[in-house]
């Protein structure tokens, strides 16, 4: 649903506990029910509020090619009601409660949370249990929600400077595998579904063995444990097999170059790089690369191209993480009167000085420490953790994570990122964009 998710974002720490206690082991408990609904329980009793996370692994990756934006899609239409909620009533009870309710889709997952005083945790959960099980779809809903994306992507997408360079992308970095669409996926696809589809796809993938859920905060883990077998246990499993995409992308040969004339007043440059997949060694190594190169405003990026040389008013680098191999995308948007290619020249030239000469110690050093808050301040907040544990229980197979993960940041050194800076940022493994300015716009 997304909806004032930046706000909710900056909202967040204050309903979580300060940043030195995060520093100590997150203690969970793990247990599943027979339909395979797998839970994990986390106890802080430092403010008296509770998240719940209710993870589904399901993403866009799911999808058919003909039916793609129906993962996200569906992340609107659930709040749409159930059996026993009414239309438009499943934010009002939580509203009512005090609390705040969100979700979101990625190509892999789709998770639903609620933030409520500790003493509405029962409502939470009947809550997700009627997501889980008596969600009401039906066309009327379908109907509404439809414009409702609609208007979202023209807002986010079409109608933004630059707002299409995701879409443009990914379908030239992906040949085969599904990561060639974006979540919102196609319109004509949305229009062109009957009420069968939707219900067809909510029953395959939101059942309880394709979901975790996670609470964290002011709980008894005791009486968080009967709560849960109270609302979910009887929700039935699926005994259909659940589509999983076992789709292995051909290496790219050969550059991949294209030119985009859109709304803009400034030529962009946009790079993506084909990367290894989360949880893999050298994934670990390829995310402190671009941080190196584009985070903060010390990166590499930042003072060279922005400050030093002047020659692009904004820069970025950030790893597309995913459950398959995925992609680090860079961009630089030129300064005014500057050839894109002198910031493409610039942007490689950063990259080769990675190549040619292992960072400094020092350098290296302020990598790690900055790698280390990132990770710190993810658990900052129940809602952190809570969304943290479902997301490596689902993606990695073990909610463990959560107090280790960072032993892997830590292990890689300045020779492993020496190293995947060669093998994964060269030019036949890349797709290049310029967006160019539309000689036709006003």
């Amino acid at each position: 649903m997304m909806k004032k998710l930046l706000f909710l974002l900056c909202f967040l720490p204050a309903l979580g506990q300060n940043l030195g206690a995060q520093e100590r082991k997150i203690d969970i408990q793990e247990f599943s029910l027979e339909n395979g609904l797998n839970v994990i329980l986390h106890q802080d009793k430092s403010t008296p509020i509770v998240a719940i996370a209710v993870l589904y692994h399901v993403g866009s990756k799911n999808e058919k090619p003909d039916r793609t934006g129906f993962a996200h899609f569906f992340e609107h239409l659930l709040f749409e009601g159930s059996e026993n909620i009414e239309r438009g009533e499943f934010d009002a009870y939580i509203e009512n409660a005090g609390g705040t309710l969100n979700a979101y889709t990625t190509s892999d997952v789709t998770c639903y949370f609620e933030i409520l005083p500790s003493n509405q945790l029962e409502l939470g959960l009947w809550l997700e249990s009627e997501r889980m099980l008596h969600a009401k779809v039906e066309q009327k809903g379908i109907d509404t929600q439809r414009e409702v994306v609609k208007e979202e992507k023209r807002q986010r997408y079409d109608n933004q400077p630059y707002g299409t360079f995701l879409e443009q992308i990914l379908k030239r970095a992906y040949t085969i595998h599904p990561y060639q669409w974006t979540t919102i996926g196609s319109m004509d696809h949305l229009n062109a579904a009957t009420e069968a589809d939707y219900v067809g796809f909510y029953k395959q993938f939101y059942v309880p063995n394709n979901a975790t859920l996670v609470i964290a905060g002011d709980i008894d883990p005791t009486q968080a444990k009967t709560a849960v077998e109270k609302y979910f246990s009887t929700i039935p499993k699926s005994d259909q097999p659940i589509y999983r995409p076992v789709i292995k992308e051909p290496a790219m040969t050969a550059e991949v170059r294209d030119t985009i004339l859109d709304k803009v007043q400034l030529p962009g440059v946009f790079y993506a790089y084909r990367t290894p997949a989360i949880g893999t060694e050298d994934f670990y190594a390829v995310n402190l690369l671009t941080t190196l190169l584009a985070s903060g405003e010390s990166s590499r990026f930042q003072k060279a191209l922005v400050d030093e040389q002047q020659k692009a008013i904004a820069v970025g680098n950030f790893v597309f993480e995913r459950e398959d191999p995925g992609l680090a995308i860079a961009y630089g948007i030129t300064a005014v009167g500057v050839d894109p290619k002198e910031v493409e020249a610039a942007i490689d030239a950063e990259i080769a000085k990675v190549q040619n000469e292992l960072i400094s110690e020092e350098e290296f050093q302020k990598l790690r420490n900055q790698t280390e808050s990132n990770f710190i301040n993810s658990n900052a907040t129940v809602f952190g953790i809570a969304n943290n544990l479902a997301t490596y229980k689902a993606l990695y197979g073990d909610a463990k994570l959560i107090n280790t993960e960072i032993d892997r940041f830590m292990a890689v050194t300045r020779e492993d990122i020496q190293r995947v800076a060669k093998k994964y940022f060269v030019p036949n493994n890349r797709v290049v964009l310029y967006y160019l300015p539309n000689p036709t716009q006003p």
